[in-house]
């Protein structure tokens, strides 16, 4: 890499490239932990440094970008992944007509749902573009050795002919994220030691050569590919309100067969297969309410064993403020007596209760303190719980248009809420690993983030200025659940019911 690019490189971490006030604002909040700059991203995308190809392949002859139709076809490491997408999507075409037997369904106008086009994954026209890189070393608690990770997120893109002989790109609702090691154990540093955790977060977070840790390797340092799409748009009809559908998918990277398989999602409970089988029901009751894994869960770090866990996700959007309305996995809490897979709960709430009791007497608790805050957590520690709060129509980095001339406001703002209110707590995690503390890998709630003390986010929307997310005042009790009760809002700002939600508000100007 020339010294001219790592000038660049540092100069758009630290500074950002958008011009709006929000962008700045944005750029600052995410200063050494995520890359969002238009700028740069299209200066690697278009040099052919950071694309998919070059990453997979770093051996391949530069002969430009692949297009969709290339990339699956010459790269044999990507072979599973279209007819697993294709499978789910097949599955969810079936599942939708059973539910709305009288909607149409298909892909483009004129249809009651509109279809995701899968030939756009095999198309002479489209490609994946760099959106953001994000620094994930606040996971290093799921793999030391690796001192978390890195992603390199990419958006589908169309490029269509025009009359003038150029091209109108446009972007796709799809995100393909590729997922690597944010250490290479084998490379060095000064004096030929291998390198540290520490000195990666040093270089991240002084802006310095990181991009060393990205490109040139092999493939011991992929990890997974993550993948999320649009599949289906439907307006508002006599069945339902507007609904658009995103499924997740996860491929992990097999070393032995050099192939991205298809694997479960992280913590992403199934729930249907738990609450049919009353062993797997039992098991994972008393697994969830050990006290370790209890701790664990309070603190957003619990790993969820593979046996409880699904393979893909369908997420709704736009979702409630209430964690019992964001996903179905609180039918496992309160039990559905005729609903699908009825029979008796997972948890009853004297199982909550109990097992909250003792953890408090243990000193183990800091986030849950009631039954809807166990809720709430076993909602968000799941990949699609964690997408559908306060997401940007189900993405939470879709990244800045770089291919628009005048990108659109909702695509100036890089990230959702969620994401950049999460980046002091990754910061603080990166500034422990620079100066070789130990970490505090613990997060709050998704709908709040954690602080940790700054005061950087006061009076904004991320934690308790206008839109901000705060406890209500419970209308039965008239006093705020327990495990809420500091979600307060600035002066001049009152919590008030945004929703159907007994719990959770929005922050908006008081009135009389």
């Amino acid at each position: 890499m020339s010294r001219a690019l790592r000038i660049l490189i540092a100069a758009a971490v630290l500074l950002g490239g958008a011009a709006s006030p929000s962008a700045a604002e944005t750029a600052q909040l995410m200063r050494g932990t995520a890359i969002a700059d238009p700028d740069l991203l299209r200066k690697l995308d278009d040099g052919d440094v950071l694309t998919i190809p070059r990453l997979l392949a770093p051996a391949r002859k530069a002969d430009g970008p692949l297009t969709t139709d290339r990339l699956f076809a010459s790269l044999p490491q990507l072979k599973d992944i279209p007819p697993a997408i294709d499978a789910e999507l097949e599955r969810y075409i079936a599942q939708r007509k059973a539910a709305y037997p009288t909607e149409t369904i298909g892909v483009g106008e004129g249809f009651d749902v509109q279809l995701f086009d899968r030939a756009n994954l095999a198309s002479p026209d489209t490609r994946f573009v760099l959106a953001g890189i994000v620094n994930r070393m606040d996971r290093a608690y799921v793999a030391e050795e690796s001192c978390g990770e890195i992603r390199l997120i990419y958006r589908l893109a169309r490029f269509d002919a025009r009359t003038d002989r150029g091209t109108i790109a446009t972007r796709l609702p799809m995100t393909f994220n590729l997922v690597i090691k944010a250490r290479d154990a084998r490379q060095t540093e000064g004096g030929g030691k291998p390198i540290s955790c520490a000195e990666i977060a040093r270089r991240w977070l002084d802006n310095g050569n990181w991009q060393e840790l990205i490109g040139g390797r092999d493939d011991s340092m992929l990890d997974r590919i993550e993948t999320n799409i649009q599949v289906s748009v439907a307006p508002k009809s006599a069945l339902h309100d507007f609904r658009s559908d995103y499924l997740l998918k996860v491929f992990k990277y097999d070393a032995a067969t050099k192939t991205f398989a298809e694997a479960v999602l992280e913590n992403q409970i199934d729930r249907d297969r738990i609450l049919a089988d009353d062993a797997l029901r039992r098991d994972f009751r008393d697994w969830l309410l050990a006290p370790g894994n209890l701790r664990e869960f309070d603190r957003g770090t619990v790993l969820i064993p593979e046996r409880f866990l699904a393979k893909a996700a369908v997420v709704a959007t736009p979702a409630g403020l209430d964690a019992s309305a964001l996903q179905p996995e609180f039918g496992m809490l309160q039990g559905e007596e005729g609903g699908e897979g009825s029979g008796a709960p997972v948890f009853t709430d004297d199982d909550v209760v109990g097992a909250l009791k003792q953890a408090a007497a243990r000193g183990d608790m800091q986030n849950i303190r009631s039954v809807a805050g166990f809720q709430r957590r076993l909602n968000d520690v799941t990949c699609s719980g964690c997408h559908q709060t306060r997401g940007i129509g189900g993405f939470h980095f879709p990244g800045v248009d770089w291919l628009a001339d005048k990108p659109s406001n909702a695509a100036i703002v890089p990230a959702s809420p969620h994401f950049v209110g999460d980046q002091l707590r990754r910061r603080d995690i990166l500034t422990a690993f620079a100066t070789g503390k130990r970490p505090d890998f613990s997060r709050g709630f998704a709908s709040r983030p954690q602080t940790r003390g700054s005061r950087e986010l006061a009076g904004s929307e991320y934690q308790d200025g206008w839109g901000a997310h705060c406890s209500l005042r419970d209308a039965g009790s008239g006093t705020p659940d327990k495990s809420f009760t500091s979600w307060n809002c600035a002066n001049g700002l009152t919590c008030q019911a945004a929703a159907a939600s007994r719990r959770i508000g929005m922050c908006f100007i008081k009135t009389r």
